[in-house]
């Protein structure tokens, strides 16, 4: 739906713009220690190793460390290696390099501790050919660590696992990946995201109002995890993110970046992924639908510019790459068929960018964001929203931009007010892309402050597999949009009581 630029006293979506619209000690010889690699004094340890997925030709290795000492293990750095030619692809829930046989696994910046008795699990993905033997031989920090492993399954097709629901999350948030039709955790576990969009940092900053809108602590984050969500959505604003010369220097660049990150950090400790969109960009566009005929990113445009959401997106890139706890969302609610004049037009102008009829700036396509987001070697999940401000995903899996890691899935909005904003044509449009890739309702809500809308389509949405994300977890006033709180200690207004109970539900 359209965004306006709202002054600091209301939400980001007005009434009217609302109608518009992821080893005891054998076989020691092939450890990968290195000259610098001595045992660290008193660490205990042990280690499992899986295999999750194997089709033939590749698949996922799922390690676990576990500390069995009295002590926390505070940095870690994990060595195996493999008899075979196995190789590489890609790794999360940690810093995976390869030399030869050698595979050496370094803590992500935000699970740097393994506690007594606690266990963390990084996983990667590996191609091979002939055979796929598993290594016997682990070390953390240089000492040698189990073994404990399970043999490698026959290979079978790339499976479809049944979704799951989440208990209320603890402890570090999964690394999440695309497995299939559904997302998966680094252990091969489906997980379904219930969360929240936490609306602020796409327009204080451009405002000059500051980063948040509202409390950004603990006390907050363990509100909404009193709701049994396991995942927020953080809308960012491109100006803010990029420091341009509109936005005041105390909101902008590395101030912005580590707000976030921090931001990011404190939802991991709590357990719940993060997702970030790029919600706000430049591009002066005062065609059908304008939310503002500002160049700066100010509202909502059709779609992202080039100038701006490329190195935007290279950069958000590079600040979460081993991250897989963060999902990025390419944009947030793209509406450039309004602009191009047809749906045809529309969907060729959402993956291919560049000149688009209509409007006025060189557009950044899906396919060059996905570029952009995969040339840093970050490997996090991909969210792309479709057309009609990610409300209509008819032609999406027609139009899907190459990914080389395969980890994109689509992202859908759903509003009372939407076109398809009914059980037919959610059977129609949304069931059948569901069954072929994960569909994650990054928005949902209705403009009546009551929760009618979300009875009927929430448990749609379950039987489905698809996780959902409400809009927003912010004190405005229920009558201008939807909010789900009256205050940040977790009071919900009638909207948000509706979907705190269906969540207590599942």
């Amino acid at each position: 739906m359209p965004r306006t630029a709202p002054p600091r006293t209301t939400p980001p979506r007005t009434t009217a713009a609302l109608a518009a619209a992821g080893a005891a000690c054998a076989a020691l010889a092939v450890l990968p220690l290195t000259a610098s690699a001595a045992p660290t004094a008193g660490l205990s340890c042990n280690v499992s190793y899986t295999v999750g997925n194997d089709w033939g030709s590749g698949f996922t290795a799922n390690v676990t460390i576990t500390d069995t000492g009295t002590t926390p293990i505070n940095g870690w750095t994990l060595g195996y290696a493999y008899t075979g030619n196995q190789t590489l692809q890609n790794g999360w829930n940690g810093t995976w390099t390869q030399t030869g046989q050698n595979v050496t696994v370094t803590n992500p910046g935000y699970a740097p501790t393994i506690n007594p008795g606690a266990a963390y699990t990084t996983s990667a993905n590996f191609s091979y050919s002939a055979t796929n033997t598993a290594p016997t031989a682990f070390t953390v920090n240089g000492t040698p660590c189990g073994p404990q492993s399970s043999p490698s399954p026959s290979p079978t097709p790339t499976p479809t696992p049944t979704p799951t629901t989440t208990p209320p999350p603890s402890g570090p948030a999964p690394a999440v990946h695309v497995a299939g039709s559904t997302l998966a955790k680094a252990d091969g576990t489906p997980i379904t995201l219930h969360g929240v969009n936490r609306s602020g940092v796409e327009f204080m900053c451009v405002q000059g109002h500051g980063i948040f809108d509202g409390p950004a602590d603990q006390a907050s984050v363990t509100a909404m995890k009193s709701w049994r969500v396991n995942a927020v959505r953080v809308p960012l604003n491109e100006d803010c993110w990029l420091a341009h010369s509109n936005v005041d220097p105390a909101y902008a660049g590395a101030a912005y970046i580590s707000a976030v990150r921090s931001y990011v950090d404190l939802l991991h400790r709590n357990g719940l992924v993060a997702i970030l969109d790029l919600h706000w960009t430049d591009g002066v566009y005062t065609g059908p639908s304008a939310g503002c005929s500002d160049a700066n990113a100010t509202c909502q445009k059709p779609m992202p510019d080039a100038a701006g959401a490329l190195p935007f997106w290279a950069s958000v890139a590079q600040t979460f790459t081993g991250d897989d706890a963060t999902v990025l969302d390419l944009f947030n609610e793209p509406y450039p068929s309004r602009a191009t004049g047809s749906d045809a037009t529309g969907w060729a102008c959402w993956r291919d960018g560049g000149t688009c009829p209509g409007i006025g700036f060189r557009v950044a396509g899906m396919q060059a964001m996905v570029d952009a987001v995969r040339s840093t070697g970050a490997d996090n999940v991909l969210l792309l929203g479709g057309l009609e401000y990610a409300n209509d995903l008819t032609q999406w899996a027609a139009h899907q931009p190459s990914d080389p890691l395969h980890n994109v899935a689509a992202s859908w909005h759903s509003y009372n007010f939407n076109t398809c904003s009914n059980a037919s044509c959610w059977d129609a449009q949304i069931g059948p892309l569901a069954a072929h890739v994960p569909v994650v309702t990054g928005e949902l809500g209705e403009n009546d402050c009551a929760h009618g809308y979300l009875d009927t389509l929430l448990p749609w949405l379950d039987q489905h597999g698809v996780s959902y994300l409400a809009w927003a977890w912010n004190t405005w006033d229920c009558s201008s949009g939807p909010a789900l709180i009256s205050s940040y200690d977790g009071t919900p207004t009638a909207f948000g009581a509706g979907y705190r109970a269906h969540l207590a539900g599942l």
